[in-house]
């Protein structure tokens, strides 16, 4: 291993305990040049979109931003890195391999664990091209007509699975995510470079409307529009979905609805 470059490493995990464990096992490893630590997958993602790393040591549940959905949008960076997962479940398995992970790690992990997903990772590293700009290319979530669906969006599916077609009918709301956005659609979620005001503004004359800085909804798909604490609201879905609508949103979205 010493003709290998040593390898940087971002270690990703709600949980600040584990996170500290994983962060010092991998320091421990001769192999390993330094260990980047983020405590949400939103925070993950603005690190990886701002330098390169050569591997992602990531928690499968979080609560913002699950690690499936954050390995899903790697196939769009320059040189993503190598994806190792850390789990106390064992039921994320299939689908970590579905995104091409290279390993997959249950908590507690042990040094040895680590050390052979590190091995897995610098062999990886070997085949990629030496770092560069991580940055993402925009998808442009733009709506197009299909003669027997509507206005529809294509949106890329996790690591080499392809593109969808959704009909913005089956999309319930739109969330933002810094530099993305994630659909919530009758056939899941789906994450994209892109930001909630360029999806606003492309989208309105598509029956969407801004009801919070962090949500765009589907009118179409609402049912109840129900008040809230001091002069705010929440705007419920047809999935059962309730969403805060801000203050000064509430009259001008009531307006809407009856249009």
């Amino acid at each position: 291993m010493s003709s290998r470059r040593a390898l940087s490493v971002l270690a990703v995990d709600d949980e600040r305990p584990a996170l500290a464990d994983l962060a010092r096992l991998l320091r421990g490893l001769p192999q390993v040049e330094e260990v980047t630590c983020a405590h949400s997958g939103s925070e993950a993602l603005r690190r990886l979109a701002e330098r390169q790393f050569d591997a992602l040591f990531l928690d499968v549940r979080m609560p913002d931003l699950n690690g499936l959905e954050l390995a899903g949008v790697l196939d769009r960076f320059a040189n993503p890195p190598a994806v190792v997962f850390v789990s106390a479940y064992e039921d994320g398995a299939v689908r970590a391999f579905e995104v091409h992970a290279l390993d997959y790690l249950m908590k507690p992990v042990s040094r040895k664990r680590i050390e052979e997903a590190i091995v897995r990772v610098a062999e990886a590293s070997d085949g990629r091209q030496a770092p560069g700009p991580s940055l993402a290319t925009a998808d442009a979530v733009e709506p197009r007509e299909d003669a027997g669906q509507g206005a529809v969006v294509a949106v890329e599916r996790a690591l080499g699975q392809g593109t969808r077609i959704i009909p913005l009918a089956a999309i319930l709301y739109v969330q933002a995510r810094g530099d993305y956005v994630r659909l919530v659609t009758d056939e899941g979620r789906f994450l994209q470079r892109d930001t909630l005001a360029e999806v606003e503004r492309r989208w309105t004359s598509h029956g969407f409307h801004r009801v919070h800085r962090a949500y765009l909804v589907n009118l179409r798909r609402a049912v109840e529009v129900r008040p809230d604490h001091g002069g705010t609201a929440r705007i419920v879905l047809a999935d059962g979905s309730a969403l805060p609508v801000a203050r000064r949103q509430v009259a001008d979205l009531r307006r809407r609805l009856r249009m």
